[in-house]
């Protein structure tokens, strides 16, 4: 069993999952594999990407066989995999790896433009430009209402969860850096539900552009559904980062 670990420019796919009819992800990845392994390989990943989400560290999860080392297989997807994806590091792990299942947590970041140039077409594909002035101190403030255990149920996508989960996330780290012509929130969690960083990032900014209370985070946090969270910030200044496993699930790394 193989990890990989992938870049990749969410602008040209549909997501990470296989879809008929559409690029994605996992589909340019399997058939790359299959080109090289002349047989079918499933590529499963540690969670989807919507369309327009990008990566730097997207978990896969191969079967291939022995003759492939992590280090070879590497190199031979990098040779035919197209520009906007790359294999950054490839890892033996044990047999038991699981790309989801195994995961313990997983980190995204989410970047704003506040500048000016960020309006310009060099930057605004990678970046949410946001030009009205951003009370720096709210966002922090509202980033640390979202560490430890909450239910986040008000920032995810009705019905995309069993009717039996608890929308329970650990919130391991949140907070907003600044950075040259912006910012950037980084959040890691347990686990994570769908549109759930998005989400928070389009409410964090109203607040931080006084269209809400901070207040208001605090009541998300333990509100019964959606229905007043802020709309999603869009997806193409999101990217997950990395995903973290048990060290002993590692065998050798490339």
């Amino acid at each position: 069993m193989l990890q990989l670990v992938l870049h990749y420019d969410g602008t040209g796919f549909s997501g990470w999952q296989r879809q008929p009819d559409r690029r994605t992800v996992q589909g340019v990845l399997e058939d790359a594999l299959t080109r090289i392994c002349a047989r079918p390989v499933a590529a499963l990943g540690s969670g989807r990407t919507d369309a327009g989400v990008h990566a730097r560290g997207q978990a896969v999860g191969v079967r291939v066989a022995d003759k492939w080392q992590p280090t070879t297989l590497r190199r031979a997807l990098n040779a035919i995999l197209p520009a906007d994806v790359w294999v950054a590091s490839a890892h033996e792990m044990r047999d038991d790896f699981h790309a989801r299942y195994s995961a313990v947590a997983r980190r995204y970041t989410y970047h704003v433009g506040t500048d000016e140039e960020s309006a310009s077409p060099f930057r605004r594909r990678l970046e949410w430009s946001v030009t009205r002035p951003v009370k720096r101190s709210l966002l922090s403030e509202a980033a640390g209402l979202l560490r430890g255990e909450h239910c986040f149920r008000a920032f995810a996508v009705r019905g995309t969860a069993p009717a039996e989960d608890d929308h329970r996330c650990q919130v391991i780290h949140a907070a907003w850096l600044a950075r040259t012509g912006g910012l950037v929130f980084e959040i890691e969690a347990n686990r994570f539900l769908h549109h759930m960083v998005r989400f928070l990032v389009g409410t964090m900014l109203d607040v931080a552009l006084e269209r809400r209370p901070l207040d208001d985070v605090t009541t998300l946090l333990v509100a019964a559904d959606n229905s007043a969270v802020s709309p999603p910030a869009p997806p193409h200044a999101l990217f997950l980062e990395r995903v973290i496993y048990p060290s002993h699930l590692y065998l050798s790394t490339e």
